[in-house]
């Protein structure tokens, strides 16, 4: 994303009728709920401007500076930052965060890029420029969005998936389950959309007009995913020993939609890792000390399920279990801003399937985007595991998790 020049800005902070700027005095009261939905109404970018917006922090209403009493702490700068990773904002928007030279004072910068598979949501609600003010989209507002993501350069998790038809996706699953999840209570009470757009404005079919569904409609949706996308699943396999050859003893093919695919997964992760119990430490109730720690297990895979390519691969994701390690690797290098020099850095990252990061959100499988490495390294320090050993290639990562001190097989 190229940085707007200073004259840019200027020019921008001081355009009072412009819907590519917003200002904020300071991010005290309603200003964080209002820059994050001129954000969301940035990333949609309904004018098709094909610019940047920017969010001012430190500029007033009418275009001129705060003055010296307004300071850019770095306090401030990360908590802008985190609108793009607190999961509110879905898909994530892409923006960049700094501390500029504005009107002879500082200012801090929220530059936000229109995204490539609009529309975008807020907590569930889609929020639109209307000339300097910010609104909810209507309908036909996010029918326009949906045809923008038609004739962009599209992530491959939107593509329509040729010789799939409606009949391929679960109603039923998606307005009694879903829909309650994506889409914010009131707006789905007030807004009388059909079925189609529904589908059409989470990006799962291509449009109201051509209603194939999509990569993610049918991973989310499909009730059948692999029939359509053949790499739709997970492959686990428990190995006794340290090394491939050694004895199976437990295999297994996960697979159907995203949410069934990961609570299968969810549950033979809980099967597979048993305790060690300490009957020698003389207390009367018995210390049990995990192999590997649940949360880390479920963030790396989910990550790999979120992160893997789609195309051109019939790979699965897989996790092999073996006695001294678990190695969970996935089709698809590093992506974007992420490089295997880069890799597992903090605050580095991008998505190769925005619009399928967004669906994990919504089904509470990730929290906060770009978090699950650091939460692996957390839980694995505090558990006593050796630290989370990535190899990122070309076509592939790789993350092996080294058992416990004390450890036992399992």
């Amino acid at each position: 994303m190229t940085p707007l020049t200073d004259d840019e800005l200027g020019a921008l902070a001081a355009d009072l009728e412009s819907d590519r700027v917003e200002r904020k005095q300071s991010w005290r009261g309603d200003a964080p709920e209002k820059g994050r939905q001129a954000v969301c109404a940035f990333a949609n970018d309904l004018p098709n401007h094909r610019l940047s917006g920017v969010l001012l922090v430190g500029i007033k209403d009418d275009g001129t500076s705060m003055g010296p009493e307004f300071e850019v702490t770095d306090e401030l700068l990360k908590t802008l930052a985190d609108i793009k990773t607190d999961g509110k904002i879905t898909p994530p928007p892409s923006l960049t965060v700094a501390k500029r030279q504005l009107l002879g004072r500082e200012v801090a910068v929220v530059t936000v890029r229109p995204a490539d598979a609009p529309p975008v949501r807020l907590d569930g609600r889609i929020w639109i420029r209307i000339g300097p003010r910010r609104g909810q989209a209507s309908a036909q507002d996010e029918r326009i969005l949906n045809e923008k993501r038609r004739y962009r350069d599209q992530s491959f998790d939107t593509h329509p998936v040729g010789g799939s038809t409606l009949d391929d996706l679960s109603r039923s699953y998606f307005e009694n389950e879903f829909l309650p999840q994506a889409v914010a209570r009131d707006v789905l009470e007030t807004n009388g959309r059909s079925y189609e757009e529904r589908l059409a404005s989470l990006g799962m079919i291509a449009s109201v007009d051509d209603p194939t569904p999509t990569v993610v409609g049918l991973l989310t949706l499909g009730k059948s995913p692999r029939t359509w996308v053949p790499p739709a699943y997970i492959q686990f396999l428990r190995i006794r020993g340290t090394q491939l050859g050694d004895p199976v003893v437990d295999e297994a093919e996960l697979d159907g939609n995203l949410d069934t695919m990961l609570r299968r997964l969810d549950d033979k992760l809980r099967a597979t890792l048993a305790v060690s119990v300490d009957f020698t430490s003389g207390v009367t109730t018995d210390v049990r000390t995990a192999p590997y720690p649940l949360s880390a297990l479920q963030q790396l895979t989910r990550n790999a399920v979120m992160h893997r390519t789609y195309e051109g691969t019939n790979a699965p994701v897989r996790v092999y279990w073996f006695d001294d390690r678990i190695e969970i690797s996935n089709p698809g290098g590093p992506y974007g801003a992420v490089t295997p020099e880069n890799f597992g850095q903090p605050g580095v990252s991008d998505y190769r399937n925005p619009v399928l990061a967004g669906v994990l959100k919504t089904l509470g499988f990730v929290q906060r985007f770009g978090f699950g490495i650091v939460e692996a390294r957390r839980a694995m320090a505090a558990n006593g595991n050796p630290p989370v050993e990535f190899q990122a290639e070309a076509t592939t990562v790789l993350a092996t998790l080294r058992i416990a001190t004390g450890g036992a097989p399992t």
